[in-house]
């Protein structure tokens, strides 16, 4: 006898059990919020495929739990350990406890991750996506479940708000700075970033250099996933090797790939920074806590982190307050601001 396939999500066990996912969601929100027939069907179903039965408890006072989660792509980046560590305490000063989870950037850990915050019946979610590498009905399908704000990568019409970085004011106000003191830049990006932000730096940098008149210099370095620094050496020594830079100033598009380019440069025997006889000037993007500490230090744009994690939290306390139908999703964008240091 053949076995039923594995049931993953709401969607999956509405349309196996044969019913609406509105059907589906009001029963575990409520069992007694459908009619009875409705309940044994479901039930029935729930035994078939075994979905999750531990997790939905059947009973008549289902309540959610003072619990949000928090969902980032990558935690051993610094940029996200930061940005948990503000987040966390905003939701303990509102009287929450939060749940950390990593992705580790992978998509199927992603949705592992939903499945697991479902079982915790969370009051809502903050939720930092993979982005482009995400499952977008997965997404989709659980921001429609629990009550989520997206923050740092966006995906249009998903969740009830979204709070981030205009990146492309960041681009913009680092490229008038670098051609104002001196050759305008070019600009190094991986060829497949694992954030959907790199695309709109990407934009900004090139309608920022046409807007100053000038060709846009676009250098794109191989590799994939997080390990960014790595990424940022190895494939900025290729290209310094190759003379792909017709420029004396590279403006990375963040500060993870620019802390390796920076070792690439050393170890091509470069000199960088501002002084008369130096060899290269090398930017940022993010003000990565990192940045302040490489040699010489990174000139960057910096993130508020305070007003972004703020603003998120806040979002969220405005959905749980009211009801959904009232709560439009608003997209909120911080404008970064320029940190000179010593690299340009």
């Amino acid at each position: 006898m053949a076995q039923p396939k594995k049931i993953r999500n709401m969607e999956q066990f509405a349309e196996a059990s044969g019913l609406s996912r509105p059907t589906v969601s009001k029963y575990f929100n409520d069992p007694d919020s459908v009619r009875p027939t409705t309940r044994k069907r479901i039930e029935d179903a729930l035994e078939r495929f075994d979905f999750r039965p531990n997790i939905f408890a059947m009973n008549q006072n289902r309540r959610l739990t003072k619990t949000i989660g928090i969902v980032v792509p990558y935690l051993s980046d610094p940029f996200f350990g930061e940005m948990v560590r503000i987040l966390e305490m905003k939701c303990v000063a509102q009287g929450y406890s939060p749940s950390l989870f990593s992705s580790n950037g992978l998509p199927e850990h992603e949705r592992e991750i939903f499945d697991t915050l479902r079982s915790m019946k969370p009051t809502g979610v903050l939720l930092a996506p993979l982005g482009r590498h995400s499952d977008q009905d997965a997404v989709a399908a659980f921001c429609d479940d629990v009550p989520t704000v997206l923050f740092d990568s966006n995906i249009e019409k998903l969740g009830r708000a979204f709070v981030g970085s205009d990146n492309v004011q960041f681009t913009a106000i680092m490229v008038e700075y670098l051609c104002r003191s001196g050759e305008p830049p070019a600009f190094l990006e991986m060829r497949t970033p694992p954030n959907p932000n790199a695309r709109k730096r990407r934009q900004g940098y090139i309608s920022a250099m046409e807007n100053h008149g000038l060709e846009p210099q676009i250098v794109q370095i191989e590799g994939e996933g997080w390990a960014l620094e790595d990424i940022g050496y190895t494939g900025g020594l290729k290209a310094l090797a190759s003379g792909a830079f017709q420029s004396n100033t590279v403006l990375c598009s963040n500060d993870r790939l620019a802390i390796g380019f920076l070792t690439a440069c050393h170890e091509r025997g470069l000199k960088i920074g501002i002084d008369p006889d130096a060899d290269i000037r090398v930017a940022g993007q993010d003000d990565h806590p990192f940045s302040r500490y490489t040699y010489p230090q990174l000139t960057t744009i910096a993130q508020d982190y305070e007003a972004i994690s703020r603003r998120t939290v806040d979002a969220l306390m405005e959905t749980i307050e009211h009801d959904e139908a009232l709560v439009s999703r608003p997209d909120v964008f911080f404008e970064g601001k320029l940190i000179m240091r010593k690299s340009a």
